[in-house]
Formats: structure tokens, C-alpha cells, sequence
């Protein structure tokens, strides 16, 4: 635990559990909220190839997952560390400009 304090920038190991928590949670609400999305764009299992559908849902889930990252840290007190992961995983994916 002491690495990943270290490593992240936390203090408490309560903080780690919230961070492990708001993770845990954003993942599985992005998901959940992604079938509604494809069913909203027309998308289903029933008219679409699984080949096409997954590729897509999944395409959906990762801006939906960002984004519910920085408001559920937000929800629990963490923005500054959700904030500053979510600056570095974006300019990782060569998406920087979209902070300037």
C-alpha cells in the first residue's frame, strides 16, 4: 500500500479505498449505461452483427467512462486525483490538446 501511496500522491489508506471504490464504481455504471446508448443510436444485438455491436458498445464506453470518472471523484471527494490521472491517460492516448 505504501508504494501505491507513494506512487499516486495519497496519504491515507482511506483515500485509497475511495479511489479503489469510485473505480469500481465507474466502471460498472459506464457499462450499464452503455446498452441504453446503443439501443438509442439504433444499435442492437437483434439488427447488428455481434462483429459490429461490441466494437461499438465498447467505443461508447470509453468516453462515457472518462467522463463519469471525473464526476463520480468529484462525488467523493477526489476530483484532484481523478482530474490529474484522467489529464495523464489522455495525453498518453495523444488527446492533449483537448485540455488546452
Amino acid at each position: 500500500m505504501e508504494k501505491l501511496k507513494q506512487r499516486w500522491g495519497i496519504e491515507s489508506n482511506f483515500q485509497i479505498v475511495i479511489i479503489f471504490i469510485v473505480f469500481a464504481i465507474t466502471g460498472s455504471v459506464s457499462a450499464k449505461l452503455a446498452a441504453p446508448l446503443t439501443e438509442l443510436i439504433g444499435i442492437t444485438k437483434e439488427n447488428v452483427s455481434g462483429w459490429i455491436y461490441w466494437p461499438i458498445r465498447i467505443l461508447l464506453i470509453f468516453p462515457l467512462y472518462q467522463v463519469l470518472l471525473v464526476f463520480f471523484g468529484w462525488l467523493f471527494g477526489q476530483h484532484k486525483f481523478f482530474w490529474a490521472f484522467e489529464k495523464k491517460m489522455l495525453r498518453r492516448l495523444g488527446l492533449g490538446s483537448f485540455l488546452k
